[in-house]
């Protein structure tokens, strides 16, 4: 950006809407996403296979507590994604977090934040269809498959669904996260009656005693619970999907308070809830990382096919990230790409308003991870979904950084802040990016993954500075434009 341009943003102040900067990505996007979809987006957000698949290891290592590190992650993730609704209010952009990198941080922070989202969601893309190929292997009819080959059919269907419209892409989501919202309630409601009748559930009466007979709360202590914090922050991924979404609603100002409001009682309804039935009904060392916590409960009780069941809703969840992930990438790959951060394609729109060439290039990465299924099957998963973890937390540090420039210069009367705001700035960012920072450290402690994972970290920086010196003169040209009054 020139100095000239970038003077004029930062001093003019923004009293309305005729004189806000926009973002030349969000140029030609329809606005099909209704208000359930959005809705919907932020429920499929917040309920995934984090909940679904990785709580069974969690509640082994962390025990009961573990509802406890769900509820204070849950709060953390809540006002990471009140501070976008925010920034979305004062300006909705499909572009979302980048787009505001881009004004209040400068084109490096955009180029950061954009392309460090891009990992996220490409390696956990490779991470999802990892996660659908071995699921489709739990029934026989599909054993014979290739992994390799399953994943590539998951990656093909996905894809097509998000090249027709972006209104398709919403009503998948909507079903996808009522299949998961529907099967949680059920499940909770048979926890509650177990709990009520006092129904035995694998030779154990369920209740308080399941707590007390076997350590308490902290049947480890209270570094396991510690440690699992990073893993728990990751489960809440995605959730900042409302903020691109808002980029293609109507009324973002209607939908994105009521959305982001709704994030908090169903963080601790559906996942603080979930560990407490579970907790509740069986010890924590009978739980397993290998398989769903509520398959293990469902089948103590000899409910018939809830392997079966629960695979498919897993499976379920897994393909809704893959979808989120292409849908999201695309957007943000085309907001980078109008101010020249980001590959020229990415910019390029179909006929159906689809930016389908960044949602080719996150799927051009997703088929190097089904290469990677072809030459290290029992390893892809775990090896792709710590380097998105790097992507996640960078991503939801840059959101508070960028909310707390927001904050100052609204102080200085250069912006108005709207109605709806992120309470107890900036006390509230300033903690929670402490919060993150923590439980990035905390990798440390895990040699055989974690520490190896923040050892990317010197390669990743590198290969952003030097893709910034081979990009920045691009930069400069296109951004002039970017950050444009909308009056002119």
């Amino acid at each position: 950006m020139s100095k000239d341009a970038l003077q004029s943003a930062q001093a003019a102040p923004r009293t309305d809407a005729a004189r806000m900067p926009a973002d030349a990505g969000d140029a030609g996007y329809s606005k099909d996403l209704k208000a359930r979809h959005v809705n919907m987006i932020a429920i499929g957000g917040a309920i995934g296979t984090g909940l679904f698949l990785g709580a069974g290891g969690r509640l082994h290592t962390a025990g009961p507590a573990l509802a406890l590190a769900y509820l204070v992650c849950g709060v953390f993730a809540f006002f990471v994604v009140r501070a976008l609704g925010e920034l979305v209010l004062y300006r909705p952009s499909s572009g979302s977090f980048v787009s505001y990198a881009r004004e209040f941080l400068g084109e490096k922070g955009a180029y950061i934040a954009g392309w460090m989202y891009f990992l996220n969601w490409s390696t956990t893309g490779i991470a999802d269809i990892t996660a659908i190929a071995l699921y489709t292997h739990y029934w026989s009819l599909f054993t014979d498959i290739p992994q390799w080959t399953l994943a590539l059919i998951a990656l093909a269907v996905v894809l097509a669904v998000n090249l027709i419209s972006v209104k398709i892409f919403g009503e998948m989501e909507f079903w996808f996260a009522i299949i998961k919202v529907a099967t949680l309630v059920g499940f909770m409601l048979i926890g509650i009656f177990l709990l009520a009748t006092q129904h035995e559930v694998g030779g154990r009466t369920p209740g308080a005693s399941v707590i007390s007979d076997n350590g308490g709360v902290f049947p480890h202590g209270l570094m396991p619970v510690v440690l699992v914090m990073q893993g728990v922050i990751f489960a809440y991924a995605a959730l900042e999907l409302v903020g691109v979404a808002a980029g293609e609603t109507a009324e973002p100002q209607k939908v994105v308070p009521r959305a982001v409001n709704s994030i908090m009682w169903r963080v601790a309804l559906f996942y603080v809830g979930s560990v407490v039935l579970l907790a509740l009904l069986l010890p924590g060392s009978v739980y397993s990382a290998d398989e769903s916590p509520f398959v293990t409960v469902l089948s103590k009780i000899g409910v018939p096919a809830a392997g079966d069941v629960m695979n498919l809703v897993v499976l379920t969840a897994a393909m809704s990230s893959l979808n989120s992930g292409l849908y999201s990438t695309g957007r943000i790959l085309r907001s980078m790409a109008t101010a020249g951060s980001a590959p020229k394609f990415t910019a390029r729109m179909n006929r159906s308003q689809v930016p389908y060439g960044g949602i080719l290039l996150t799927c051009a990465v997703c088929v190097l991870g089904v290469v990677l299924n072809y030459l290290m099957p029992s390893q892809a998963f775990e090896i792709v979904l710590n380097v998105a973890s790097l992507g996640v937390i960078s991503t939801w540090v840059i959101i508070m950084v960028c909310h707390l420039v927001f904050v100052r210069r609204a102080r200085s009367g250069l912006v108005t802040r709207p109605s709806f705001r992120l309470p107890f700035s900036p006390v509230t960012e300033i903690t929670t990016i402490a919060f993150l920072l923590a439980c990035l450290g905390m990798m440390w402690n895990d040699p055989e993954v974690g520490r190896k994972t923040l050892l990317l970290i010197p390669v990743i920086a590198v290969l952003l500075v030097g893709g910034w010196f081979g990009i920045r003169r691009r930069v400069e040209r296109p951004t002039d434009r970017e950050l444009t009054d909308l009056a002119d």
